[in-house]
């Protein structure tokens, strides 16, 4: 495929996914209390308020990043009222738990049209299923839309898994609070606010992220494709 128009795809899949991932975070906030980032615009699935609110996160890194590696890293935020959240750490929870429940919705998406266009024959499986290359298809325009929904797949499932990681500051952490007592939940959310816990968590997430992610990829792939497909 032409290199400008994988980019493109990559970038607009990626830019797709924070955007929800954020507004997910927003509405469960608005829903449970605090209007917060709704009324900094980030409750919609327009990317611009996101862009606008971090320019270097949605960006800046993920073009330089793609351009160096081949792959998107970056960022985005909702903002939300701490006091909030300290008064109502379960409500903080589900707020914490509807970013990834944001990007597994993208993952359920992208794997029920890509079925569509198996059972319409505009798609047919690869020679060899990898994490940017899900599906294959005979015309240049499905095969861009293939792609498309391939690198949504992917992208989501990653930062699903990623986020779910009960370290902080991921919002997996957070999310425990919805099984947690409420004074454990505010340990954990004053645990997060502390600087040396946040890289900490990072740092593990970061080497752990791997063993984690893959076979859950792999399984997915299996269920995308009833464990009929061959990959490598």
């Amino acid at each position: 495929m032409n290199p400008l128009i994988d980019a493109v795809i990559w970038y607009a899949a990626f830019l797709l996914s924070l955007t929800l991932h954020e507004a997910a975070h927003g509405w469960a906030a608005l829903r449970g209390g605090d209007p917060t980032a709704y009324h900094g615009g980030q409750v919609t699935l327009d990317p611009r308020p996101h862009i606008r609110r971090e320019p270097i996160g949605t960006v800046v890194v993920p073009i330089i990043s793609y351009a160096l590696s081949g792959f998107p890293i970056g960022w985005a935020s909702a903002p939300y009222d701490p006091r909030w959240a300290f008064a109502h750490p379960k409500r903080a929870a589900w707020m914490a738990l509807a970013g990834p429940a944001g990007n597994l919705l993208l993952v359920l998406v992208a794997a029920l049209l890509i079925r569509v266009g198996l059972a319409a024959g505009v798609f047919v499986p690869p020679a060899q299923i990898g994490f940017a290359s899900l599906v294959a298809a005979p015309s240049m325009l499905w095969a861009t839309l293939g792609d498309f929904l391939g690198v949504v797949f992917f992208l989501n499932l990653l930062l699903c898994v990623f986020n779910l990681m009960p370290v902080p500051p991921l919002d997996g952490a957070t999310a425990l609070g919805i099984f947690l007592h409420e004074q454990t939940a505010r340990r954990i959310q004053i645990a997060m606010n502390q600087s040396p816990f946040g890289i900490l968590g990072l740092l593990i997430a970061w080497m752990l992220i791997g063993r984690i992610f893959w076979p859950v990829f792999w399984a997915s792939v299996d269920v995308l494709y009833l464990g009929l497909a061959s990959y490598g």
